[in-house]
């Protein structure tokens, strides 16, 4: 029997979360046939290359996955997140995504989410103690929204 060194890391290099994220891929697609995922991103930058806003997820088998949707103190109420939500899931649809996925927290934006079609899915309370943590879902097929200002 082989020996392996097990050791638990707090702060483990980037590139070594990547490689584990991508052999699950290899297994998902290994078994689904769908082979479609892409990283999706969308940043929102000062004048100095600053990010006062951003939105990470991906797309795979017809599903957008919203992991990350931040806007700066400064900058909320502006449409800064709504317009980053908008362009990914208009980004998913070209990707020939139906749905979208994302959770939240109730001290996050899940009314935010709502206003935009987003339904909860799930609830877990006390995630963490205090507060409920939420699995959204919206069906992309039922609306296309038009890019504007408005608020976030």
């Amino acid at each position: 029997m082989k020996t392996y060194l097990l050791k638990l890391e707090t702060e483990p290099p980037l590139g070594d979360v990547r490689y584990l994220g991508d052999r699950l891929y290899d297994y998902n697609v290994e078994h689904t046939g769908r082979n479609d995922g892409q990283w999706l991103a969308i940043f929102s930058r000062d004048e100095k290359d600053r990010i006062v806003a951003g939105l990470h997820g991906w797309t795979w088998a017809g599903w957008l996955k919203i992991n990350y949707l931040w806007v700066s103190a400064g900058e909320r109420r502006q449409g800064r997140g709504r317009q980053m939500l908008f362009l990914a899931e208009a980004e998913a649809r070209k990707r020939g995504c139906s749905y979208a996925m994302l959770y939240t927290y109730s001290f996050q934006a899940p009314d935010f989410y709502h206003k935009f079609g987003y339904r909860i899915l799930a609830t877990i309370e006390g995630l963490p103690e205090g507060h409920r943590q939420y699995t959204l879902v919206k069906d992309l097929t039922l609306e296309t929204p038009t890019i504007g200002r408005g608020t976030s």
